[in-house]
């Protein structure tokens, strides 16, 4: 079962990438069209803060997750298949952390941040990995 995974981690992305980025790329500027205008009237400056910043998050790994699947089909690899993976679960957890944070008032959604964070990471060094070992084969 391994091997199957590997095999097909080796070819190009499949299209749930592409889908998610566009439907996230939509939520982000949905929330930030939010934020500008009808929740400054609801949430304080903190929590609109938050939605800022989870907004720009998202909308640059949407961006990252697309440029993910356009390198796959130049050169495929299972880096790019974990950094994919990376920047949709940092979007879920990071994003959705702070979006919950900000709605709720509840700061027990703020622990899904830092893993969200780390799962960004993962992917940002997954496309680093990958690049360095193109470049060798």
């Amino acid at each position: 079962m391994k091997t199957a995974m590997m095999a097909a981690a080796k070819g190009p992305l499949p299209r749930w990438p592409i889908c998610f980025a566009g439907i996230s790329g939509a939520l982000a500027v949905f929330l930030a069209a939010g934020a500008a205008h009808d929740l400054k009237h609801w949430l304080g400056a903190e929590d609109l803060e938050r939605i800022h910043t989870a907004v720009r998050y998202q909308i640059w790994h949407a961006l990252a997750l697309l440029a993910t699947a356009a390198l796959s089909t130049a050169k495929p690899s299972p880096w790019l298949h974990i950094a994919a993976l990376g920047f949709a679960l940092g979007s879920v957890l990071f994003c959705s952390g702070l979006y919950l944070t900000a709605f709720t008032g509840q700061a027990i959604f703020g622990w899904l941040a830092p893993f969200g964070g780390l799962a960004f990471i993962a992917g940002w060094l997954a496309i680093a990995v990958h690049g360095w070992r193109s470049v060798q084969t």
